[in-house]
């Protein structure tokens, strides 16, 4: 039996808009039968070992409309993070995996980042993990 095809995001940009793509490409790749793996990095690290994966923040370059987006995704039941990751797990294959470099780089409790994912690895480890794979995305 062939292996399913692999789908990989380094998930480096912590804000909403970025971490929405994320969480709906990593969902959608998993329901369609991918083996799904997110690489946490740098802001996305801080943010989950923060708490606040689900805010809903936007660059500064939007905040013109950031209101307004916001109402939306209230009004349209938009899904926090959390809950598509979760989604995402029950879809198929999906692996949430943070830089253990990052942990270092961004100040925070391995502990509590390594609680909320399902493993903590170095570099190495990951580029071996994700070597090969059939997509591959930095976001």
């Amino acid at each position: 039996m062939s292996q399913a095809p692999r789908f990989v995001i380094f998930s480096h940009d912590a804000t909403y808009d970025k971490l929405h793509q994320v969480a709906t490409l990593g969902l959608t790749a998993a329901a369609m039968g991918k083996q799904v793996t997110v690489v946490l990095l740098f802001w996305t690290i801080k943010k989950l070992a923060d708490g606040q994966l689900d805010a809903v923040d936007f660059p500064p370059e939007y905040s013109a409309s950031a209101d307004e987006v916001r109402r939306l995704l209230k009004e349209k039941k938009v899904p926090k993070i959390s809950e598509m990751f979760q989604e995402a797990r029950q879809a198929g294959q999906f692996r949430l995996v943070a830089c253990s470099a990052g942990l270092e780089y961004m100040g925070v409790d391995p502990e509590v980042v390594a609680k909320n994912v399902d493993e903590v690895m170095g570099l190495p480890a990951i580029l071996s993990l994700t070597a090969g794979a059939e997509t591959t995305l930095f976001i």
